[in-house]
């Protein structure tokens, strides 16, 4: 089509968290306007734990997100341990990190498996596939169900954790639990190689868009850094996490109720890729192999190859699991009583906390008063530090699909946001007011 004209409105795109919009103007082949705008109303997380007693902050900040509520919450107790200097044993940090792989493997499932096969399969949702494709969503399902009851097992249920306090624990899992659930993950073995196979025979359908851009995420020397590591950028290097302000550097654009934020160029990316990108030589061996299956190695530009990265990371998480309990069996799981409460010296301090969840890597930091009161607190969401970089991609293969029509535009363009698995709802975070005198 020569010198097009394009106009794409979508309101609120479907199969993401949260409300969304792209708008696209294109007269006479030149593009006009190209955005991606974030439309929902703010809440104020941060507001609501100011003058908050140290050991309920993790319990309301875990409500920031359904999805990544064990994230939110270990993030959170992880910066008041810091502010108060407590520390967890080896056992708590084993279970702690078996938590965290529950949740990936829990949020990147339902991402990859409902959100974005339909699109790669040619339909509009799940709910076509589960007629036409009925073994392949029960693979998908099952795997779900598996991680659900990890959380559950771990976390005391499968969404808004009781059992992590500060300190550690409340409650344990028991031995014969723990060896039931390893079980489980090894059971889940061959499902992940029919989602891998089925996901391979698809890999045509995914867009071949390359933008170079910055990755950000944790990183260390000992393990695929999710729970613990230094703050890292294919950019710049490593720098300590708590100098994450100088990485984030969030700031306001008029078209998003959510901030963005850039670090050495005008956008970066968090999440999975990011995290395959940082930390690729550290996956787990069939992790790696699932890798190799689609070509993904460092550093991969492409951002629709994201929702691949997650499905390595879950495959990660399943063999990293059954390490973790492996290791806590050998040890011998070291009994406490239930509702256990840790002896904590409440002191002043502050402290940040970090840890990757699904979307990326997220930061808690909380000062506290000397009678454990929060009198500041900031919270930094994986989405708003890829807002600027969804903006940035649109702009970018927006002019290399004008020979499409309309409606194929308008499925990449989704398909692009998608890949991301924005939490839009949790990043909404500024507001701009107007007074009238």
């Amino acid at each position: 089509m020569k010198n097009p004209d394009v106009n794409i409105q979508v309101h609120h795109l479907t199969r993401v968290e949260g409300h969304g919009n792209i708008y696209v103007d294109v007269k006479n082949g030149v593009v006009q306007k190209c955005e991606w705008q974030v439309s929902e109303a703010p809440r104020f997380f941060e507001a609501m734990v100011v003058g908050r007693a140290w050991n309920e902050l993790h319990h309301i900040t875990s409500r920031i997100c359904g999805i990544c509520s064990i994230g939110h919450t270990l993030a959170s107790l992880k910066a008041t341990e810091a502010a108060m200097g407590i520390t967890i044993s080896k056992q708590d940090l084993k279970l702690r990190k078996l938590a965290l792989h529950a949740e990936n493997m829990q949020s990147h499932l339902l991402h990859v498996g409902f959100l974005v096969l339909p699109d790669l399969m040619g339909v509009g949702s799940v709910i076509p596939l589960a007629s036409s494709h009925p073994d392949e969503v029960k693979t998908v399902l099952r795997l779900h169900r598996t991680a659900n009851e990890m959380s559950n097992l771990i976390c005391g249920r499968t969404t808004h954790p009781q059992r992590l306090i500060p300190g550690g624990f409340s409650k344990l899992p028991t031995t014969r639990q723990l060896a039931e659930l390893k079980k489980k993950l090894q059971d889940a073995v061959p499902d992940l190689q029919a989602a891998a196979k089925l996901l391979k025979s698809l890999a045509d359908k995914i867009p071949d868009f390359t933008r170079e851009t910055e990755f950000i995420g944790l990183t260390s020397k000992d393990e695929f850094a999710l729970y613990d590591g230094q703050l890292a950028s294919t950019d710049t290097g490593t720098a300590p996490v708590n100098e994450y302000l100088a990485f984030t550097n969030e700031y306001i654009v008029p078209t998003s109720t959510a901030k963005w934020a850039k670090h050495n160029r005008d956008s970066y990316m968090v999440g999975a890729l990011a995290r395959v990108n940082l930390n690729y030589d550290k996956l787990s061996p069939m992790a790696k192999q699932v890798a190799e299956m689609f070509g993904l190695k460092p550093i991969c530009h492409n951002s629709f190859m994201n929702s691949i990265a997650q499905l390595v990371e879950v495959v990660h998480s399943v063999e990293d699991s059954i390490r973790l309990i492996g290791e806590l069996e050998a040890d011998g799981l070291k009994p406490q009583p239930d509702y256990f409460k840790p002896e904590i010296k409440v002191k002043a301090g502050r402290g940040v906390g970090e840890v990757e969840v699904p979307r990326g890597i997220l930061f808690h930091d909380y000062t506290y008063n000397n009678k454990g009161v929060c009198t500041k607190a900031n919270c930094v969401i994986p989405t708003n530090q890829n807002h600027g970089n969804i903006d940035l991609d649109m702009k970018t293969i927006v002019p290399t699909l004008l020979s499409k029509s309309e409606k194929e535009i308008e499925l990449t363009l989704e398909m692009l946001v998608r890949a991301y698995d924005p939490c839009i709802s949790c990043s909404t975070h500024a507001v701009k007011i107007h007074v009238d005198k």
